[in-house]
Formats: C-alpha cells, sequence, structure tokens
C-alpha cells in the first residue's frame, strides 16, 4: 500500500505532538518531516517533496499564507492543507487565494483530519462541515451568483463542481470526455452567468451548495 507522505508544520509544539500521534496511528499515512513556522514548512517542502504538507495558517518568521505561495511555486506538486482555529471567510480566501488545496479546523475531530489529508492527497478541494456556517452568508449574492440549478445547464454544473474539487481543465476534460479548450469554454460560460471568475469564488459557492462535503465522485442531479 502507498501511504501518503505528510509533513506537519506548526509553533506549537503540544499541537505538534497530537497531530503526530493522530498521523501515526493511521496505516496510510507517514510523517516524513516537522517544522515550527513558514520557513521550516518551505524548506521541508522543498527537501521532502511530501504528498501533503500541514500547516497552521498563524506562524512567526513566514505566516500559513506566505508559505503556502512559496510552496505553489517551488514545489507545485505539494497540495497544502490549512490547519487553523480561523473559522472566518478572511482567513479562508486568504489560503485559498495563495493554492491551499484544503482547510481545516483545528476544533474538528481527528478522524475528520484524517479524512481531509486523504481527500487532499487523491487531488479533491477540501473544506472543513464547520466552515458551511460562516460561508453561507452572504455567499449566494457574491458578485450577483445565483443558486445554480435555476441557470446552468447539467453540463456546466459538472464543470462548476470538478473545478471546485480541484480537477484542472485536462482531468475535467478526461472525466467528462471532452476537450480541455471545451473545458474552458463552459468555465467562461459558468463565469459570465454566475460572476465565479476566481477559484476562492468557486470554492466559497460549492460550500454553499454542499459539494465539497462528498467522497470526491462526481455528484448527481
Amino acid at each position: 500500500m502507498k501511504r501518503i507522505r505528510v509533513i506537519i508544520v506548526d509553533d506549537h509544539g503540544v499541537v505538534l505532538i497530537g497531530l503526530r500521534d493522530v498521523l501515526t496511528q493511521a496505516e496510510d499515512i507517514e510523517v516524513v518531516a516537522e517544522g515550527k513556522d513558514g520557513r521550516d514548512a518551505v524548506r521541508l517542502a522543498s527537501e521532502h517533496r511530501p504528498d501533503v504538507a500541514i500547516l497552521d495558517v498563524s506562524m512567526p518568521r513566514l505566516d500559513g499564507v506566505e508559505a503556502t505561495k512559496l510552496i505553489a511555486e517551488c514545489c507545485p506538486e505539494v497540495k497544502v492543507l490549512a490547519l487553523t482555529m480561523h473559522d472566518d471567510r478572511a482567513h479562508f480566501n486568504r489560503m485559498i487565494e495563495a493554492g491551499a488545496a484544503g482547510y481545516f479546523l483545528k476544533q474538528s475531530p481527528s478522524t475528520e483530519l484524517l479524512r481531509a489529508i486523504r481527500m487532499v492527497a487523491s487531488g479533491t478541494t477540501y473544506v472543513d462541515p464547520l466552515m458551511s456556517g460562516p460561508m453561507l452568508t452572504g455567499t449566494p449574492r457574491l458578485k450577483g451568483a445565483i443558486p445554480s440549478g435555476e441557470i446552468l445547464s447539467s453540463r456546466e454544473e459538472e464543470v462548476l463542481r470538478l473545478t471546485a474539487w480541484g480537477h484542472s481543465n485536462k482531468s475535467i476534460g478526461k472525466t467528462l470526455d471532452i476537450s480541455p479548450r471545451t473545458v474552458e469554454t463552459y468555465r467562461s460560460r459558468i463565469a459570465d452567468k454566475m460572476g465565479l471568475r476566481t477559484r476562492p469564488e468557486i470554492v466559497r459557492y460549492a460550500v454553499t451548495q454542499g459539494w465539497l462535503a462528498s467522497d470526491g465522485t462526481l455528484l448527481s442531479e
């Protein structure tokens, strides 16, 4: 069995110990390195090239946002899972915009953390279910967005869901048996209809629809 290689970075020693204890009990996850600040995160990601980098959002020397940006530049194959106490949209938006593939709240159960790691490692975007409350407030009105069922075709909605889950145009095209150029056309139509142009906007909308609570398979109508 191929194990998911992870690094964990948090400036609180107690948190690191707790994370290590949880992750070492999972047969399919291997902790390859630990760090205490954002600079450690970038260095360890570069040295070890893990599948997933679990980063605290608030850290000294270099915070999680800046560390995520640098990891995205030097190690684009490394998926970043944000680890945080912040359950507000501002912190969420900054991490997603920086390139994080997942957002996990420290107050959630350890079983949910394992699920988050596995989803992010598989290429699926993860958003902690506890974020649904903060994310729902006002989100459907973001840049004029309205419920997709009232305006999008079934194919456009499939493309939007897969985009929210972190799939590239090439991956979406392969899944739906269409060309990447056709996928881009659908995404352009979605942007015009929904006002959803950036990844944070799409992910926020997906949270309101419950699309990110799935196991990564395409949901039917």
